[in-house]
């Protein structure tokens, strides 16, 4: 692992096109970037040239995540490098976090809202789909059959997983007292299909 990071800083291995390879500094921050926020963009602020390089040097990554129980995911079409579980390995993402009863409700509906709007052809090229705060409070009230988070607490659940990459938050309406959001891709990697076959197990198992 440590000869793959020194090839890289050392430009054995072919920089991106038109770019220079990245310092010692430069790559640890990406590796730490990628870790923490499980699932980055190509337009993520804040980031530097963390997409780029993960992006370009897969092969690396992989490895090096896959030490950690962790399989990484390029996607192009969505300019998004992600994190998840491998299959075989122990959870530690925030889908295995001892979520609270509130954030597990707006996660399950972000993560229908998404579907939904995919399923409705609402997604743009990038595949994001656009909805707002009041969608989230009706789908929990609905769907999940509780009272959703009052508007502050779900603001802050909100940003928890905007800073995972699952969702962009837009300006509030101070009028309306409703805000935008623009849902990511990365919300099928945080709410992961395997995740909400858990949380339907244990549904039925609670109701039983």
């Amino acid at each position: 692992m440590l000869e793959g990071f020194r090839a890289i800083i050392d430009g054995d291995e072919l920089p991106p096109p038109g770019a220079r390879a990245p310092d010692a500094e430069e790559l640890t921050r990406a590796l730490q970037v990628l870790l923490k926020g499980q699932v980055i963009y190509a337009d993520t602020p804040g980031i530097g040239r963390s997409y780029e390089l993960a992006r370009h040097y897969a092969p690396f990554f992989t490895d090096y995540f896959a030490c950690l129980g962790y399989a990484l995911t390029v996607t192009h079409r969505d300019q998004m490098v992600s994190l998840s579980p491998a299959a075989d390995a122990p959870r530690h993402d925030i889908a295995s976090e001892r979520l609270r009863k509130d954030e597990t409700l707006v996660l399950l509906a972000l993560r229908l809202l998404y579907e939904e709007g995919l399923r409705d052809h609402r997604a743009g090229t990038d595949g994001i789909v656009e909805c707002t705060t009041d969608e989230i409070v009706e789908k929990i009230r609905t769907v999940a059959r509780n009272e959703p988070p009052e508007e502050g607490r779900l603001a802050d659940i909100l940003r928890l997983y905007a800073r995972r990459g699952g969702l962009r938050l837009g300006e509030r309406d101070r009028v309306e007292r409703v805000t935008p959001l623009s849902l990511l891709p990365g919300l099928a990697v945080l709410a992961s299909d395997a995740w909400l076959e858990r949380l339907r197990a244990w549904t039925e198992a609670a109701e039983g």
